[in-house]
Formats: C-alpha cells, structure tokens, sequence
C-alpha cells in the first residue's frame, strides 16, 4: 500500500511548521509548500499562492492538502482558488484552516473571508473539514518586548477568550487529514478554558518569575502602537478582531482538540512554561 501523501501550504507558519512533524509521526510523506524556505522532514516544493501554475503543479499525486494562506487582503480569493485547484487535481481531501466564530454577517472582515471560503468549498463536492480555532496563544509572542518589560496591553477589558495553542491545531489538523470519518464537519478549536488578558498575565508572572501587568488599551491607543508595523488593512481588521473579543463572543469552551487527538488541549499556564524564554527581560529584569 502506498504512502499517502499530504500537502501542507503556509508550511513555514507557526502551524505549518508544528503540522509537518506531526504529520510525519502519522507516517505520512509530508509535501512542504513555500516560497523558497527549506521545511526540515519534508518533501519541499516552491509554489505561491499568487501563482496557480505552481500550485497545480504542487498538487500533483497529492492525497491530501491543508489550506492555509499568509495574511493578506486578497486571502479569501487565493484559498479559493487554491480550493478550485485541489478539486481539479483529484486530491481526496481538503482541510481547511478557518477562524473561531466565521459568517457572512460577522462585523469582522477576517471572520466574514474565512466564511466566504467555507461556503465556497463546501459547494465543491471535495471530501473536507474545516478547522476554526480560537485566538492563538502563540500571538502573544508579538508582545514579547513589551512583556520582557513587564506589561502588555490590548483594547479587551475583563472579556475572556478560550485561546488555543497553535501546536494542538497542527495535531488536530494531522488527526483529521490522516483519520477517517471527519468529511464534512466542522471543528471548533479552542483551549480547555476562557482566560481573561489579567489571567494570562498571571500566568506569565508565574512561568517568568517577574511581575507581569496587563493593561487595557483603547482601540486608538493600540492601534496607534502598531502603526507602521502592520498595513492599514491589517490593522484594521485586527481592531474589529479585539472588539468582537471585548464582546465576549470568543469564550465558549470546545472539545475539539481532545475529541481528536485524545488529550487534553493546552492551558495558557503550560504555553506560558514553555515559552518562557520568549518572555524573558534582556537585563534579566522587569524594569
């Protein structure tokens, strides 16, 4: 019997990078789609989005294929062609990577893409599940200098969200595109609770030792302190991003990761230990 072989796009992203070795101790062959950065354990083929002649040719012999696509203001309409581009390619199965809360209604443009691609594939007639996870813990790495300094801020109040570690979406994507039975289902990722911005910094202080604050921002003053840093649209579309948490609309509580990889999904507490590094003072201090 051969050895299926599985497409992963965005293979150098923060869950494509932990898809790729979870997929090869599935004993999978792993075909790592990039724009020129080597994949280690993988099978690498250069391929853009942008470019559909690369992604064909990407595609080829291909059994199974994880869509994921860099941000960008044009996203929804590279992951569907991406999407057109399995189907003509025979591939039996298409897992898609979406977001916590995706519909056509939503006030948050990214929420409103991802959903554009859901019901897009879903009218495909492709074997494929969708995968939306929660806000990433591994995003608080973007804050890594501010909490190095001991404090970090966000437009988000007392609102809990169940943030997710992008290490169980990897898992549970490899669980669903080496498994069987998940065709046409959705999942829902999150953390094994809903944790306030005041909690994950607590749990920073705990795993660095050092008294880590969390302070709330208005959506102008965190916005004016990434400026320059991301492009306007980016920007804006992550401001209706912590709005829609602020709502409180991102805290229920889903099983997903521990139905489908039988263990229980990550706590802040265990990222923060892990990456307690990320978050240490370059004096070794708060100051």
């Amino acid at each position: 019997m051969n050895t299926p072989t599985v497409l992963v796009t965005g293979a150098t992203g923060t869950v494509g990078a932990a898809l790729v070795p979870a997929l090869r101790a599935r004993g999978v062959d792993v075909r790592a789609m990039t724009r020129g950065r080597a994949v280690p354990g993988a099978a690498n083929v250069v391929a853009d989005l942008r470019d559909p002649e690369s992604v064909a040719e990407a595609l080829e012999g291909v059994d199974a294929a994880f869509l994921n696509s860099p941000s960008a203001e044009d996203a929804a309409a590279l992951q569907i062609r991406f999407a057109d581009l399995a189907r003509d390619a025979g591939v039996g199965r298409l897992v898609v990577l979406s977001q916590y809360a995706a519909r056509a209604d939503s006030p948050v443009r990214f929420l409103r893409w991802h959903a554009e691609v859901e019901a897009h594939v879903g009218g495909l007639g492709l074997d494929h599940t969708v995968l939306r996870p929660n806000l990433y813990m591994q995003g608080l790495l973007a804050f890594a200098p501010a909490i190095a300094q001991g404090r970090f801020a966000a437009p988000i109040g007392e609102a809990a969200v169940s943030l997710v570690d992008t290490r169980d979406i990897a898992d549970a994507a490899a669980a669903v595109l080496t498994g069987a039975g998940h065709a046409g289902r959705t999942y829902t990722l999150t953390g094994p609770r809903a944790v306030t911005h005041g909690q994950i910094a607590q749990a920073l202080t705990a795993a660095t030792g050092r008294d880590i604050a969390f302070h709330e921002a208005t959506p102008e003053r965190f916005a004016a302190s990434l400026a320059g840093m991301l492009p306007p649209w980016q920007l804006e579309g992550l401001v209706e991003d912590y709005a829609h948490y602020a709502r409180g609309e991102a805290a229920e509580v889903h099983t997903s990761v521990a139905d489908l990889t039988g263990r229980p999904a990550r706590d802040i507490a265990d990222f923060a230990r892990d990456h307690t590094a990320a978050f240490a003072a370059a004096d070794g201090h708060a100051s």
